[in-house]
């Protein structure tokens, strides 16, 4: 009885309920696709009756009953029911309300054109066969699928022990995803979700949050809320308030629901319904239900969430047979099985097809011989007294081969290789092939024939080859495969997703804890835990820092909450968010990710402006205010509420014209206690207050002038400086005084302007009012792209209007070329210089000169010939403590 029973059950599990893993398919849904392929019923033929594709499929492959091969046959075929309908169906086949469809001898079908992408090369050996259940006929064990069909369209079934649902899900978004996995097969479940944010039904409807098929996608279980559509539009009729649905969730029957809805009403579980009415028709769902007068028509809707199925829960289990043994699969071993799966079919079709080649090569190799050497071949026929013997004599003798010696050696049969007198003996199918050729392929045509045709051959075994032997080659024939697949079947998403206040949101798992995120000058992010970096003792060794390429370095390094929510500005004028917690988490020596693969939607050709965390709550960022500069000297300030809401793909930050070569220079949060600072590849800066820019409503404009550019000038940098009140002469008296502590000796050409030079006397600020500009000062560090740098004082670049020219910001000379950079540091930071040529140099602030804004550098980096500097980065020192108690 035990044996019998397991029996059974796998019987069951294997060979009726549960899908395969590669095609999607259950034994009877692949059995009717392959038979309708056999009769040759496809999307280009005209309909045939029902009942013919269900004896053929009883009688030749599946021995069970025709109500179930038809009940399977009619819901591939109902566009509510599968995602991508695999058979097109003409007739009754059924409805919404729940209604049968007609006898299989009244309805008629044929495969749809996307079934197509299913059986597609299955005459290529890509599959294995096995014998039908009478050992008549041959089946194939699975479908050469060209897309992950058992995600677009789903599954259900009860085994014996265990059952499979899985969701329906759409095709374009699925797509995109495996090719994802394709380019970077680490990504994790987060990553794909990107892609297949959760399942998309036939019948729409509205999913509430994303924690439910986030969890689904991750362990295999899980539970997807979905609401019916309410039409927004139609709130009222006559004055009366009114609900309209328009789309129903996934697998309810429309009619069983009407008619639940009326059974509370009657049975005042439901107050304030007045009537129901269901308008549905061909062209889609309308079940209008009219409230009496003083309903409240958000309570009536909630009721009816609550107690009918316009709100349901799809049980997520993802159970398939993955190398024919049951098992619960997470998104990413569904993607990753199904591309290996495409891999051995393409690799299969690849070495069928080079056979064939091969095959044909080698006997238009024979011809080949037989046309260079026709006199021979025709003496040779001539006189022999029959066929047998006259085939024979072919073989025996040696041809000449030097014409095709480079197509014998490409065919590469060991049975028939070139001798080594440079003859060649020809094969009995080369013979055969001979004898049986036509007197017209003698003709001049048709020698050029069999060489183009060789020829021909040729160049496909090569290329079959180098499939053949590149992995790379084989995923990039399924990249384009999914491609075409998706440019002729994907369609809208269906299914929207709305966020849902009662829903378990990712965040609300997620602990807060404080995170160190890391960027290098690469293009690389991370979030380490700041547990992991223990405080040390002064003089300590300090922790490893990042494992990263050796050209590699951080340029970005701060502390934020798992729960902070991070902009993204970038040079082409958008922004995007990320919550701190969807960055990936990285060990201290861990080398982060490629910010464009964790932000996909980031264009590939934009640099990085800006990373702004934000650790304020999103109600008070109306508080807040920000600061954007453009390469063409405009400035724009924002509230920084405007940027609250920011989809996956982005926000437009700032709008530039078309063709536009104008990029965002940075973008800073600010007050208006804060200064703005320009500074311009010629050496000019300006300094203005913040309150010089009005506070923009819209975020299309580049907003107004911040800097009167020179021809052929560019702003470089933009920094946010404490606002600081002083005279000219506290000014010229507190430069004095610092220049003379930092030591600094100027040429007198390297003297400040003559406006600065008339306000300095013999004056010494008090000892109080030095320390408090001392206090206020930010140090800029100015870099030349010939590798000149110097650090000046905040105060020395006076607060002007915006809009002029600046002031001078380096020598007037420029004898360091254009500035490559400007920005605030602190004398304990290190910068990093980069040149065009890739070579890089590390140096400490503390080792650059101290010299008045308008004199020139000092030498930082020694660029050799036409080399220049074109990036300056401050240095993140991640994994050390200065030292520091505390």
């Amino acid at each position: 009885m035990k044996r019998s029973y397991l029996d059974y059950a796998m019987s069951v599990i294997v060979s009726r309920a549960i899908p395969d893993l590669r095609d999607g398919l259950k034994p009877v849904h692949r059995r009717i696709l392959f038979a309708m392929h056999e009769a040759g019923n496809t999307h280009d033929k005209a309909y045939r009756k029902s009942a013919r594709t269900v004896g053929d499929v009883i009688g030749k492959y599946h021995p069970h009953g025709d109500s179930a091969v038809y009940d399977a046959l009619v819901r591939m075929a109902q566009d509510f029911s599968m995602r991508l309908p695999l058979l097109d169906g003409q007739g009754n086949f059924g409805s919404l309300d729940g209604d049968a469809p007609a006898a299989m001898r009244y309805t008629e079908v044929r495969m749809a054109k996307a079934a197509q992408g299913l059986l597609e090369d299955l005459d290529k050996d890509t599959v294995d066969f096995q014998d039908n259940y009478d050992g008549q006929d041959r089946e194939p064990v699975v479908l050469p699928a060209r897309f992950p069909n058992l995600l677009v369209n789903g599954a259900g079934g009860i085994a014996v022990g265990m059952a499979t649902n899985i969701p329906p899900h759409n095709l374009g978004e699925v797509i995109d995803a495996t090719v994802a996995l394709i380019d970077d097969p680490e990504l994790d479940t987060d990553a794909l979700m990107q892609f297949v944010p959760a399942p998309d039904f036939p019948t729409g409807g509205v999913i509430l949050g994303r924690s439910g098929a986030r969890k689904a996608y991750s362990t295999g279980r899980g539970s997807v809320i979905l609401r019916a559509r309410i039409d927004e539009r139609e709130t009222e009729s006559g004055g009366r308030p009114r609900i309209v649905v328009t789309e129903i969730p996934y697998q309810v029957n429309k009619s069983t629901l009407v008619e639940k809805i009326a059974e509370l009403a009657r049975e005042k579980k439901i107050e304030g319904l007045a009537h129901i009415q269901d308008e549905s028709d061909r062209f889609g769902v309308r079940v209008v239900i009219d409230l009496k007068r003083d309903a409240t028509r958000d309570v009536v809707l909630n009721q009816l969430y609550r107690f009918t199925q316009l709100q349901t829960s799809f049980g997520c289990n993802l159970l398939a047979l993955n190398n024919g043994r049951p098992e619960q699969l997470d998104l990413k071993t569904m993607l990753s099985a199904f591309v290996a799966f495409r891999e051995d079919v393409i690799a299969r079709r690849t070495a069928h097809l080079l056979a064939k080649a091969r095959e044909r090569a080698h006997l238009l190799c024979g011809l080949a011989v037989a046309v260079e050497n026709v006199d021979e071949v025709v003496a040779t026929i001539r006189s022999s007294p029959d066929p047998q013997t006259a085939r024979e004599r072919l073989k025996e003798r040696r041809w000449p081969a030097a014409e095709i010696a480079g197509y014998i050696r490409l065919v590469d049969d060991p049975a028939h290789r070139i001798n080594e007198d440079g003859t060649y003996n020809l094969s009995d199918a080369q013979a055969r092939a001979i004898l049986d050729l036509r007197l017209q392929r003698l003709t001049a045509m048709g020698v050029k024939e069999i060489g183009d045709e060789l020829e021909g051959l040729a160049e496909k075994i090569t290329d079959y080859l180098d499939i053949l032997r590149s992995r790379e080659r084989i995923l990039g024939i399924i990249r384009d495969e999914l491609a075409t697949i998706r440019a002729d079947f994907a369609t809208p998403r269906r299914s929207e997703i709305v966020e849902w206040e009662g829903d378990l949101d990712d965040e609300d798992l997620i602990e807060r804890e404080d995170m160190v995120v890391t960027v290098t000058h690469g293009g690389y992010i991370k979030r380490t835990p700041l547990a992991e970096f223990r405080t040390q003792g002064r003089g300590g060794k300090g922790l490893a820092g990042m494992a990263m390429k050796e050209e590699d370095f951080v340029t970005r390094l701060f502390v934020a909450n798992t729960h902070t929510p991070l902009l993204f500005f970038t040079t082409d004028g958008m922004v995007y968010k990320l919550k701190t917690w969807r960055l990936p988490l990285g060990g201290r020596n861990a080398r982060g990710r490629y910010l464009k693969h964790v932000i996909e939607a980031i264009r590939e050709e934009a640099g990085i402006a800006a990373i702004m965390p934000v650790d304020v709550p999103e109600d008070e960022w109306e508080k807040l205010q920000i600061v954007f500069a453009t390469s063409e000297g405009d400035v724009r300030r924002n509230r920084l509420s405007d940027f609250t809401n920011v989809m996956r793909n982005g926000k437009i930050a700032m709008k530039f014209e078309p063709g536009s070569e104008t990029r965002l220079i940075g973008a800073r949060i600010c007050d208006e206690n804060d200064d703005v600072m320009l500074v311009t590849a010629r050496g000019r800066a300006i300094r203005f207050p913040t309150t010089d820019v009005r506070v923009f409503a819209g975020r299309e404009s580049t907003g107004v002038r911040g800097i009167r550019l020179a021809g052929g000038d560019m702003v470089v940098s933009m920094a946010v400086i404490r606002h600081f009140e002083a005279t000219p002469e506290e000014r010229a008296a507190y430069l004095k005084m610092r220049r003379a502590v930092a030591g600094s000796v100027e040429e007198a050409e390297e003297a400040p302007e003559a406006e600065e030079a008339e306000a300095v006397a013999d004056i010494a600020l008090p000892e109080g009012r030095y320390a408090e500009m001392s206090a206020a000062e930010d140090l800029i560090l100015t870099v030349t792209e010939r590798g000149m740098g110097k650090l000046s004082s905040s105060h020395d670049y006076p607060v002007r209007g915006r809009g002029g020219q600046g002031v001078a910001a380096m020598d007037r000379a420029m004898r360091g070329g254009p500035l490559a950079a400007a920005f605030p540091v602190e004398m304990d930071d290190q910068i990093m210089l980069v040149t065009n040529a890739g070579q890089s140099i590390r140096c400490p602030v503390s080792d650059i000169s101290f010299r008045s804004r308008s004199a020139g550098g000092v030498k930082v980096f020694n660029t050799a010939g036409d080399e220049k500097v074109v990036s300056v980065a401050w240095i993140a020192e991640q994994g050390e403590d200065d030292g520091g108690e505390g």
